[in-house]
């Protein structure tokens, strides 16, 4: 059995790669990519309306976009992976896992901005943020009891220029199991995950819309878990204001983990994408879930999930 599943995780990485590489061609041929993606002035094709990542329409002087102090700016550097189970956000999905019957993880938490060192209005330079959510799983079949909730808390230091960012981060993230769920299984073993970490992380956007990135986490101190994680994976989603009319999005993400050999999670997600005209660029989407590997509630770590499901997400 075990064989059959990763020979389904291998075919479902091969796919996603060649889905990737298609809309990789196609940004280049449509003429939505920059004329200079690595370094150097770009290129935009709509003057109505910049990018809210890191990239600037131009080159410009330090007389034309100084840098100075900015207390709470609007816009992030190192923004959320959109695939990321256990990114701060807003979101909901519910889905079936195997054996298991329905389940509900929702996200409830945020990122904000609390100090930048560079231009006022693009998202370059310095930034201190500020992140933390709550994840919680219900389990609608047993009176929507709450089955685990993890918790976590961050501060990531980011930098930006031109479509390039980096990420170094502390956070912190513990795992507790509802009160339900212990007295409805009495003979549940109750685990203390927890884990403090320290993040290096790197982001581009080789087009305007897709993203590559990857990351690696060290606990200096850990209860259950690990030391080592890691992550990366490649996201296509508007950058700019969409109106109602919206736009598709997709998200890949790979989570590994120690404590379960360097398995871990991938999570697909596919839908559609709204992106705001506020300053902060904020993007609500919906779509399908899809997520195969150790599961992403903490207190299972070591348990096997296959969900498939529907979801929203709001992020920041």
């Amino acid at each position: 059995m075990s064989d059959w599943w990763e020979m389904r995780r291998a075919l479902i990485l091969l796919l996603l790669a060649l889905v990737t590489l298609g809309v990789l061609r196609a940004e280049f041929v449509l003429g939505q990519s920059f004329n200079a993606p690595l370094d150097g002035p770009t290129v935009v094709l709509d003057e109505y309306s910049a990018p809210y990542i890191a990239v600037p329409q131009y080159e410009p002087s330090p007389f034309d976009n100084p840098w100075g102090l900015i207390l709470l700016p609007d816009r992030l550097i190192y923004r959320a992976y959109l695939a990321g189970s256990k990114e701060s956000r807003l979101g909901t999905q519910a889905f079936n896992r195997d054996g298991d019957g329905t389940l509900w993880d929702s996200t409830l938490g945020g990122r904000v901005g609390l100090l930048r060192i560079g231009p006022r209005d693009a998202p370059l330079g310095f930034q201190i943020d500020l992140e933390g959510a709550a994840h919680v799983r219900l389990d609608p079949d047993e009176e929507v009891d709450v089955r685990s909730a993890d918790f976590r808390a961050g501060v990531p230091f980011t930098y930006g220029w031109s479509n390039q960012q980096i990420k170094f981060a502390y956070y912190h993230i513990s795992s507790h199991v509802g009160d339900e769920f212990l007295l409805k299984n009495p003979g549940f073993t109750r685990l203390n995950y927890a884990r403090d970490v320290l993040v290096l992380g790197y982001s581009i956007y080789p087009t305007e819309r897709i993203r590559l990135y990857g990351e690696a986490g060290w606990a200096f101190w850990s209860d259950v878990s690990g030391l080592w994680e890691f992550q990366f994976g490649v996201e296509y989603a508007p950058t700019r204001p969409t109106g109602i009319r919206g736009e598709p999005f997709f998200a890949v993400n790979a989570h590994l983990r120690q404590e379960v050999n360097y398995g871990g999670g991938l999570t697909a997600q596919v839908g559609w994408a709204w992106r705001s005209d506020s300053p902060a660029g904020r993007l609500l989407r919906v779509g399908f879930h899809y997520y195969n590997g150790e599961s992403p509630q903490f207190s299972f770590f070591d348990e096997f999930e296959h969900q498939f499901g529907v979801g929203t997400w709001y992020d920041f």
